[in-house]
């Protein structure tokens, strides 16, 4: 038995062996059939990728240095413009730059009198019909025609920022009368500052022409004083003028008889006057004493003549109005032993409707008393309405009246009433009245 178990055994270990030997045989010959046929797909794939990896690694390498050679080529081409901008700015600062160091090398020019000269003008003219009559006569100056009454051209000349000077001549010219002409201004002037300036010759005076502007309408008539000859408007001497804020003020000692007549005196005659502006309001007070240019040698003088002037005129928004008071003492009188005196008031007033059309009207009232005739009077008004189509031109239709009683008047239309207590005179006028200035 145990032989049997035994044989059985062995040989069951022997087809054991057989098997596995079997077995392994079988697993060589398969790893060599595999071998012999090539490597499996996984492999083959794995192969793949990493050829795909590489080229992969390849072309980043690839554009990574195509990106770096174009960030080069950006940043020549931007040094390239910049060089170029720069290149241009400079051509164009080449003109600038010859043109100043043309400048520079080129001899200035002496400046000729001409660079610091101006030369105005002004005139005032009219075409109306008059009818003036004395004592029921009708006078020369009646009728139909066109008047210049004042033609004045300026010439102003700065020396530097201290002194200058000034010629105004005036021309004068009425139908029927003679054409004259004066120097009305010829002076040197001193600007110390704005509060002294100094005038040596035939200057503006210090009332008038400060009434005249308080006024407005002064190509339409003389303001009340000028009017009736108890004043003028520019005399020979020293004249100082200034102004302080709001207040002006002027000053002048003179030969007396006025611009047209330079005579000289043995005594010096004085004028002055003190303003001020303020809110659209204009104040002024002024006086003259002196013996009128009369106290000459071989003249015998007896008074001095004295003139009071005060004035008050409001602007606001197209809307002007004023008033203007005189008083005289001897002023007709300084080499008569009578005496005489004087007193004028004016009332203005105008409205502009457009900044072209405008309406304006005054009235004077003036009385002179005199030993031999105390009760003389003149009525004068004049109504108006004004076009201005520039600033340097003004055209008015005016109407006119000046009435003398008891006694004769010297104004500036002519002299007007009659002589006696019983005189009288009349002035009508009415016409196109105008001016021009440049």
């Amino acid at each position: 038995m145990k032989k049997m178990s035994l044989v059985t055994g062995a040989a069951v270990g022997a087809l054991l062996a057989v098997g596995v030997v079997s077995q392994a045989d079988a697993a060589t010959r398969h790893k060599a059939a595999a071998v012999a046929e090539g490597p499996s797909a996984a492999e083959t794939q794995a192969a793949e990728i990493d050829s795909l990896r590489e080229q992969v690694r390849i072309l980043t390498d690839r554009l990574n240095a195509i990106e770096g050679n174009q960030a080069a080529v950006q940043q020549q081409a931007a040094q390239a413009q910049a060089s170029a901008q720069a290149a241009q700015d400079q051509v164009a600062t080449l003109p600038t730059q010859v043109k100043s160091e043309v400048a520079a090398a080129t001899p200035k020019p002496k400046p000729s009198w001409a660079d610091n000269t101006s030369v105005s003008g002004r005139m005032y003219f009219d075409v109306s019909h008059i009818d003036h009559k004395n004592n029921g006569v009708k006078q020369s100056d009646t009728g139909t025609g066109f008047d210049i009454k004042r033609f004045y051209v300026g010439i102003d000349h700065k020396f530097n920022d201290t002194f200058s000077g000034n010629v105004t001549t005036d021309v004068t010219y009425n139908s029927g009368q003679q054409v004259d002409v004066y120097v009305k201004k010829a002076y040197l002037q001193a600007k110390v500052n704005d509060a002294l300036t100094l005038r040596f010759g035939s200057a503006d005076l210090p009332w008038i022409p400060f009434a005249e502007d308080v006024y407005g309408f002064r190509y339409i008539e003389n303001t009340v004083a000028d009017r009736t000859k108890y004043g003028t408007s520019a005399d020979w001497g020293v004249h100082a003028m200034g102004k302080v804020g709001m207040v002006s003020y002027a000053v002048s000692a003179i030969n007396g008889n006025g611009y047209k007549n330079p005579t000289r005196s043995k005594s010096v005659d004085l004028e002055g006057r003190v303003g001020a502006t303020f809110s659209g309001v204009t104040l002024g007070l002024g006086g003259y004493t002196g013996k009128l240019g009369k106290d000459v040698e071989g003249v015998t003088t007896h008074h001095d003549a004295t003139r009071w002037n005060a004035i008050a005129g409001y602007k606001y928004e197209g809307f002007r109005i004023g008033a203007e008071y005189f008083s005289t003492k001897n002023w007709n009188s300084v080499t008569s032993v009578n005496t005489d005196s004087a007193n004028g008031t004016s009332l203005f007033a105008s409205y502009a409707f457009t900044p072209q059309v405008s309406a304006f009207g005054r009235y004077d009232w003036v009385r002179k008393s005199s030993t031999g005739n105390p009760s003389a009077r003149d009525n004068y008004f004049n109504l108006g309405l004004q076009w201005e189509p520039t600033k340097i031109v003004d055209f008015a239709l005016v109407y006119k009246r000046d009435e003398a009683k008891h006694g004769t008047f010297s104004t500036s239309n002519g002299t007007i009433g009659g002589a006696g207590a019983t005189g009288k005179g009349t002035y009508d006028e009415f016409g196109v009245f105008g001016q021009y200035r440049w």
